[in-house]
């Protein structure tokens, strides 16, 4: 009897690692580098288009570009807030699951691990792969098979970084980050040239707001969506705050470095942009950064489709970083398979959740349809915000003693929920089937929730295949459990006596 209680105490011990857990790595530096490299990525090489077409007019469309960062700054300013209110990993999650319970959490995280970020990597993988191709294939696209192959080996060796170390998946973002601000810089530059010889013909106030079309809110909402997704990833930091050196410090401020940063660099770009082309011109292009390129770096000119391969690179490897670290707090919430939840034994990185997000994107590539995907999940993205900065303003009212290491003003999270508001209702109207479609994909997680986490007795045989799945997987990748930093929590747990 006595060894049989022995073996299932080492066992029990076996599945925990005294003393592992996630590595603190993420400096300011690189913490403003995973913000910025995240929001940095395709966006800013294709959206421009889709923001003047909507807009109307080159004034109208630089001041959505302007409205749209300040926006961000807003949410980001809420997000901070939480961030050291509540400091674990796992981002809106985290968040909704600690103040509204488990099933809104479940039903984010549903939606996030199942479509909304193996689609967003798996677009960008193709991006990256379209423009690495493009000078071998110049007069018509690349191999759809090629393209697939490419953007799934870039997928399997940036998950091989981030299991390897946690330094090397930040070195890497820290080195593309700047790469990108680079090329972007080399934009703006060429661009005030441009300008500075007399081609600003489009920014001159008399013509910069002639409307091709009338303008309309619902045309105006549609031009903020299609900046919103140039913006996409402001959130992401807040993803890995348990990786962070000193979270309550270094989080609000990368916030608070990186999106003014980024609104100054978008704005600048779009500026550049229409120095050297007309609307009609942009409007025209399917890749707005590589006309820019043919009409004013001559045989430099293949610097550009480079430079958005490289910035693409970059985004994959943020969405592989924070992605995975929200299967890694699913799990360890009870709402994904344990196994998730487990960290290396030495490289203390996620590996099964890392595997995950990686095999998931494979299977996106291969369906095909991923743009499609995209603009039915877009829709989620947007309402998981405005969620999560409702969870702030309830968490103000049901418990107003919590300790806050920082706390925004009342008016900034009202600010965004009505524009939040406003931005979600016109989605609505002028995409009735793309929004329902994005909420009938939410919805399916209610009874995967209901039989996965809610049931809780089920049958024998259930825990014995999940038992036997978990130490195999924990064989496989030298997993176990992390310890948690019990100094992080401890504003929140104090709080809780208080209340």
């Amino acid at each position: 009897m006595e060894d049989k209680e022995e073996k299932k105490k080492d066992k029990k011990n076996s599945s925990k690692g005294d003393g592992v857990t996630l590595k603190k790595e993420i400096g300011l530096l690189s913490a403003c580098a995973i913000i910025i490299g995240n929001i940095i990525g395709s966006g800013i090489f294709i959206s421009p288009k889709g923001v003047l077409e909507h807009a109307g007019s080159v004034g109208l469309s630089l001041i959505v570009w302007v409205c749209g960062g300040g926006i961000c700054a807003l949410g980001s300013m809420c997000y901070a807030e939480l961030g050291v209110t509540i400091p674990k990993s796992g981002g809106d999650y985290s968040y909704v699951t600690e103040i509204f319970g488990g099933l809104v959490g479940f039903l984010l995280l549903w939606s996030a691990v199942l479509i909304m970020y193996p689609t967003t990597l798996a677009v960008i993988a193709l991006t990256f792969a379209n423009y690495v191709l493009q000078p071998a294939f110049p007069n018509c696209l690349p191999p759809f098979i090629a393209t697939r192959l490419l953007a799934t080996i870039c997928i399997l060796f940036l998950t091989w970084v981030n299991c390897s170390s946690v330094r090397w998946a930040t070195r890497i973002q820290d080195v593309f980050t700047v790469g990108k601000l680079l090329a972007l810089v080399l934009i703006i530059v060429v661009g005030l040239v441009q300008i500075c010889r007399g081609h600003y013909d489009a920014l001159r106030p008399s013509t910069a707001f002639e409307f091709s079309q009338d303008p309309s809110v619902g045309q105006i909402a549609l031009a903020f969506l299609q900046a919103s997704f140039a913006y996409s990833g402001w959130n992401f930091l807040n993803y890995v705050t348990e990786e962070i050196v000193e979270p309550r410090k270094n989080l609000p401020r990368a916030i608070y470095i990186s999106i003014p940063l980024v609104t100054l660099v978008y704005t600048m770009t779009n500026i550049a942009y229409f120095s050297s082309m007309t609307p009609e011109e942009l409007l025209a292009s399917n890749a707005v950064a590589v006309t820019f390129g043919e009409k004013l770096l001559g045989m430099f000119s293949w610097v550009m489709p480079i430079s958005v391969a490289l910035s693409t690179f970059g985004g994959i490897n943020g969405y592989l970083f924070t992605s995975s670290r929200l299967c890694f707090s699913g799990a360890r919430e009870g709402h994904l398979p344990y196994l998730l939840a487990m960290i290396h034994l030495k490289n203390c990185t996620p590996i099964p959740a890392l595997l995950v997000c990686c095999f998931a994107t494979i299977i996106i590539l291969c369906i095909g349809e991923t743009h499609n995907l995209i603009n039915y999940v877009s829709f989620i993205n947007y309402l998981s915000y405005g969620v999560t900065i409702a969870s702030l303003l309830y968490l103000r009212k049901k418990r107003p003693n919590l300790a806050r290491p920082i706390k925004v003003n009342l008016l900034i999270p009202i600010a965004y929920m009505v524009f939040w508001a406003v931005l979600l209702g016109f989605s609505l109207y002028s995409e009735p089937v793309v929004c329902g479609l994005g909420m009938v994909i939410m919805l399916t997680g209610v009874p995967v929730y209901f039989a996965g986490v809610w049931w809780k007795d089920k049958p024998k045989w259930v825990y014995r295949i999940v038992e036997k799945v978990t130490y195999v997987g924990q064989k496989v990748c030298y997993v176990v459990f992390p310890q948690q930093d019990p100094s992080e929590m401890e504003p929140l747990t104090a709080s809780k006596a208080t209340d």
